[in-house]
């Protein structure tokens, strides 16, 4: 009688161990970290599980070319490029990170806080060229920080700007009034935060149909001069109002590690990105080797825990 082997495709670069405790628990792992999506859809159906990052997008197509599909995991701290629906439908199991990046995705925004005040890109910018103006900038010492999405990101950006000696509101579609209080935050509406902050951090969780958080209306109640942080979703921002806002003075600074399309291909999003006072990371809110190393081990763990309810080992 033959032995089923449960065959797994990784198609993202990815930490060791996952790769090896698949293969000592007597999974065929195939590395494919460079796949095209036109390559994923022809070998898909070979595969029991599907094990990606950012890369890779598990689309309905894929899903459905994927007949023995029973796990699609992410190693990362969303599930944003997969196809949730789809694979509920199918009964196929989702396993992810969450929380594994936290503190690699707070120290960026505080970095990325700390850069737009003191405009620390156009400083360094000058030095590499040879150039030592001194450039003014912002104290934030005294600032009031209104934080959108008060999750473990949100929260402990919250503690962090509190130690600076900030201000901070908090809202959420969440009761956190409780959270807040233990943080010395202060729950308040969306609509009070916009008004009354001079630094807006956003930390939210949305589809990438969603439709922005702010857009027009929420630009036209913000302070002057503010400062808006963004290390979750790029949608959660209308871009072109952004622009807008940004050429009226408005906004003192955008600093984002998330893009609407990255790279950029639309002629707004490039005006964007080339604007003197927008700071733009290459989406490494949870590029740290200690962060990636905790991403493929909770992976790795969740991974086998619902190979186990399964029954595949």
């Amino acid at each position: 009688m033959a032995i089923y082997t449960v065959k797994a495709l990784i198609t993202d670069p990815i930490d060791e161990i996952l790769i090896k405790t698949l293969r000592e628990k007597g999974i065929q792992v195939d590395y494919m970290p460079e796949i095209s999506k036109e390559e994923l859809l022809n070998i898909i159906g070979n595969y029991d599980i599907i094990v990606v990052r950012s890369r890779t997008k598990v689309t309905k197509d894929v899903i459905e070319k994927g007949k023995k599909l029973k796990i699609i995991a992410r190693a990362g701290i969303g599930l944003d490029n997969i196809d949730t629906e789809e694979a509920e439908k199918r009964n196929i199991k989702v396993v992810y990170a969450p929380g594994a990046s936290t503190d690699s995705a707070v120290e960026l925004t505080i970095g990325l806080m700390i850069a737009a005040a003191r405009k620390m890109y156009t400083s360094m910018a000058l030095a590499k060229s040879g150039i030592f103006k001194k450039i003014e900038g912002l104290e934030l010492a005294g600032k009031t920080i209104g934080i959108v999405g008060f999750g473990r990101i949100g929260t402990k950006v919250g503690i962090i700007a509190n130690a600076m000696g900030m201000k901070v509101l908090a809202y959420d579609i969440l009761d956190i009034r409780e959270k807040a209080e233990k943080i010395n935050a202060k729950a308040v509406s969306l609509e009070e935060l916009l008004k009354n902050s001079d630094v807006i951090s956003l930390h939210v969780t949305v589809s990438k149909d969603a439709k922005p958080i702010i857009d027009y209306p929420q630009f036209e109640l913000m302070k002057d001069n503010v400062i808006i942080v963004n290390t979750s979703r790029a949608v959660a921002v209308n871009g072109k109002a952004l622009l807008d806002y940004i050429k009226k003075g408005k906004v003192y600074a955008y600093a984002t590690d998330v893009f609407w399309n990255e790279p950029p291909k639309e002629e707004w999003e490039l005006e964007l990105l080339k604007h003197e006072r927008v700071i733009v990371t290459t989406h490494i809110g949870a590029q740290t080797k200690e962060a990636q190393k905790r991403v493929a081990e909770m992976t790795t763990q969740n991974l086998l825990n619902a190979m186990k309810e399964l029954g595949m080992i």
